[in-house]
């Protein structure tokens, strides 16, 4: 075992660089990471999740109307004492949960894909292996059971191998992901992988097995990166170089199969926000209610017939 594969997985990396398109004109001067599940920014639970992992370092790669990003971790003194002053001790509990963490930030000047934003981390990253989190996919929004990314360094300390997230989709959704072709289980969940591709045509996939948003990668993914040229889109795209570094090095896949949300999309940014607010301890009963209310409404509607009228 070399060196570099000895090395604890300490580090995160967060892409943010985003246009956040799909929100417009919410994102027009607003980072769509910043965009709340109820009363918590969508960047926040991927921070979490990386705390929560054993994660001691995270690098956050922004991009132009990003600066919100980094003022919601950094302190605010003012907010602070007001709610001190006021004993308003559970809000600045919440307020002081998101200052002390181990951030970084570098800007991603131009917009030239995922693997590009990985590539910005290479200093950061330096001879260490490390997690890429995207802000879109979120896993176990409430607490439940082990995080994703524990998950994969978990993996990582047997294989000391790139470990990636795949999750099965409906067939005719794969075009819209990366996929793996797999090539046999080497223990429950954890696949060897032949081949990955990038927005396959449905015809063509190789399985229903997905890239969502977790990859543990070893640090020879930068020279891989550095010299890849653009894929789809015309982006450097982080697929097509993990494909590279599967002919030099071990690549596995990890089956994720607990709860995924997609805050990229608008549906499923709505869908998070309900299923989040179910268990919010402020609101959980109300929303519960004006969902039965609403859904009673909706059947009644359904269900009423509008007699035709002839018109003389």
């Amino acid at each position: 075992m070399n060196q570099t594969k000895a090395r604890k997985v300490r580090k995160a990396v967060i892409p943010a660089a985003g246009l956040g398109t799909r929100f417009l004109p919410a994102t027009k001067a607003m980072a769509k990471e910043m965009l709340p599940i109820v009363d918590k920014p969508t960047i926040q639970f991927i921070v979490e999740e990386a705390l929560k992992s054993g994660i001691e370092d995270i690098l956050i790669v922004t991009g132009k109307a990003k600066r919100p990003i980094e003022d919601h971790f950094d302190s605010n003194l003012e907010l602070e004492q007001n709610l001190l002053e006021k004993g308003k001790t559970e809000l600045l509990k919440l307020v002081e949960e998101t200052t002390d963490i181990n951030l970084h930030f570098i800007r991603q000047s131009h917009p030239k894909g995922l693997g590009h934003a990985v590539l910005q981390a290479k200093a950061f990253v330096g001879n260490e292996p490390f997690v890429v989190m995207l802000g879109d996919d979120l896993m176990n929004i409430n607490g439940e059971g082990t995080p994703l990314t524990k998950e994969l360094i978990s993996d990582y300390e047997k294989t000391h191998a790139s470990t990636i997230a795949v999750m099965k989709v409906p067939h005719e959704d794969v075009d819209k992901y990366g996929v793996i072709a797999p090539d046999g289980e080497v223990s429950k969940g954890l696949y060897n992988v032949n081949h990955f591709v990038e927005k396959p045509k449905v015809e063509e996939a190789p399985s229903d097995l997905a890239i969502i948003g977790r990859y543990l990668l070893t640090p020879e993914i930068f020279d891989v990166l550095e010299s890849q040229a653009p894929g789809a889109g015309n982006e450097i795209q982080l697929t097509d170089a993990i494909e590279r570094l599967n002919k030099t090095q071990r690549v596995f896949a990890h089956e994720f199969t607990g709860k995924r949300y997609d805050v990229g999309d608008k549906f499923g940014f709505v869908e998070t926000t309900i299923e989040y607010g179910l268990e919010h301890p402020q609101i959980s009963e109300d929303l519960k209610a004006y969902i039965i209310a609403k859904a009673q409404e909706l059947t009644k509607q359904s269900n009423t017939k509008v007699p035709l009228t002839n018109k003389k």
